[in-house]
């Protein structure tokens, strides 16, 4: 019985070698940069199931800034327990929280929250007590390498890894008429990833009506 292929990063890095017909070392020795700009990029472009998180913990009376989780890349809600009712934070911008809360030192119920940094939350009020937290958000995959052989994205879009990769080894190579035509592969491929996940969003939208 013949195995479903699956894409891992070993196989990866063969596919890249094989599409641009290249086995020199000063280009293999490029393929982990290609795919890494290929992460990044499907990290900034992408917004769907896969992408989603959803971690739960406490804050901390008297502290109003929180680390964000690892590779997040950006929030889809924060919500905190006020005694059994669950409460949406708003995102605002750091400004805002500060003219709203200006005395971090004071304590109250949060209501907002936003982006101190990029690695970190702010938020206002400065809880002042220990409130369960859910976060959700979108984050960057788990990064390949010859450890970490898959992920979500060789598991459920491969192909987008792969077009990605071969996009950016196109400078690398001088082969500038080649990038359109990569780029109408991504971009194809992109499109359809959009379509199914607006699709389940739909689908789940439906669900929760007739419920």
């Amino acid at each position: 019985m013949t195995t479903a292929a699956a894409m891992t990063y070993d196989s990866l890095v063969e596919d890249i070698k094989t599409y641009a017909e290249r086995n020199d070392a000063p280009f293999v020795d490029q393929i982990p940069r290609f795919i890494m700009m290929a992460e990044n990029r499907l990290a900034s472009s992408l917004r769907g199931l896969g992408m989603l998180k959803i971690v739960s913990g406490t804050l901390l009376p008297s502290q109003s800034t929180y680390q964000k989780p690892v590779r997040w890349r950006e929030t889809a809600s924060f919500s905190i327990m006020v005694g059994t009712q669950r409460q949406y934070l708003f995102e605002r911008g750091y400004e805002y929280c500060r003219t709203y809360w200006p005395n971090p030192n004071d304590t109250g119920v949060p209501k907002y929250y936003a982006n101190y940094d990029y690695e970190h939350f702010f938020l206002a009020a400065t809880p002042d007590l220990a409130y369960n937290f859910e976060l959700s958000y979108y984050e960057r995959p788990q990064p390949l390498d010859t450890v970490t052989q898959t992920n979500w994205v060789t598991r459920y879009c491969p192909q987008l890894l792969l077009y990605g990769a071969l996009l950016e080894a196109q400078p690398f190579l001088k082969l500038p008429e080649r990038i359109a035509e990569f780029k109408g592969f991504y971009d194809e491929a992109v499109k359809n990833f959009q379509q199914e996940s607006q699709r389940r969003a739909i689908d789940q939208a439906n669900l929760r009506t007739e419920a």
